[in-house]
């Protein structure tokens, strides 16, 4: 539904976005995660045919962003970060008047219009100027406009922010309901709004992809980061030890909530090992071995800010070596 193939955005001699690919299947809640200034804004901005991209292709549902930028808005709807409303309009008459603005046909425009207004709650607020409404009615009434036309491809540019926490999840709710029903592309610099909302990531860094895939996925992708919950009943200090001594074990932690920090005689460990499952057999045959109780072991994902702060620092260390090779090389 959404191909995005070597994509590249020059302002003057800012390179915005660099060499950005990927694509979005029909029906799927993909998120675009950054941080801010990372280009999301400016991706979406060249999908959405606001901007022409300097290089590279942008095709929605078949329709070439740059040639065909009219047909493709036809598709989409967008709501940007920050969503322009008129404060002196009416709910109804706003949404009435983006109807007339899309030229769509009148009676389905009608029953349209209700829908979307039962979808994100506004029929209690339908005559209410839009100045007196509050950020999350704002919020409800951009994703409305977005929704109205009943578009095959839905652009969301960080569509929560500056809520407060019912509101988010208010927000989160609809997104979750189009799933299977609409495209979803997600912008956003808040980790847990990919996780709650997000089947798929890309995770964009400084105008380039840094990484894509499933947050689990991506988890288990980064190198030397195997990690696993053991919780062991014995003596702290004898369990710690013969668990580092394990082959492939990096390191051992206390886990957060451990049962015996509160006197107990139950461990929780969190072990860094770059063996994975092998070690995990280990720990788990030297545990039993010991003769003390194995009462749990079982890997642990990546928590998507770890995640995050790992894949943009490993990007970060790539950037400085060939930043210091080219430095040298010039020499």
């Amino acid at each position: 539904m959404i191909e995005i193939a070597h994509l590249t955005k020059h302002f003057g001699k800012t390179r915005a976005v660099h060499d950005v690919s990927f694509s979005v299947n029909r029906g799927e809640v993909i998120g675009l995660l950054g941080p801010n200034g990372s280009g999301k804004t400016t991706i979406m901005r060249m999908l959405t045919g606001f901007f022409p991209p300097t290089a590279g292709v942008v095709r929605v549902a078949g329709l070439d962003a740059a040639e065909q930028s009219l047909a493709l808005r036809r598709k989409i709807g967008y709501l940007p970060e920050s969503v322009v409303l008129y404060p002196d309009m009416r709910v109804r008459g706003f949404l009435e008047f983006c109807a007339a603005v899309r030229c769509l046909e009148s009676g389905w425009a009608r029953r349209r219009l209700e829908v979307v207004m039962h979808e994100c709650g506004l029929h209690g607020v339908a005559h209410r100027l839009i100045g007196t409404l509050s950020k999350g009615y704002r919020q409800r009434l951009g994703l409305a406009q977005a929704l109205l036309h009943e578009p095959e491809v839905l652009i969301l540019d960080e569509p929560t922010v500056g809520l407060d926490p019912r509101q988010i999840i208010e927000i989160r709710s609809l997104i979750r309901a189009l799933r299977g029903r609409t495209t979803v592309l997600l912008s956003t610099h808040i980790l847990p709004e990919v996780a709650m909302t997000c089947e798929r990531v890309v995770i964009i860094d400084r105008g380039a992809v840094v990484a894509e895939d499933t947050a689990d996925r991506l988890g288990r992708h980064v190198e030397g980061e195997d990690r696993t919950l053991i919780r062991v009943s014995g003596p702290h200090d004898a369990v710690r030890q013969v668990i580092a001594a394990v082959p492939g074990v990096d390191r051992v932690d206390l886990a957060e909530g451990d049962v015996g920090a509160a006197g107990g005689e139950t461990h929780a460990f969190l072990v860094h090992s770059s063996a994975g499952e092998p070690a995990r057999r280990a720990m788990a045959a030297a545990v039993v071995g010991r003769g003390w109780g194995l009462v749990e072991v079982r890997p642990v994902a990546l928590s998507l800010e770890d995640l995050f702060v790992r894949l943009v620092t490993r990007e970060d260390a790539s950037v400085s070596a060939e930043d210091h090779r080219d430095g040298e090389a010039g020499r």
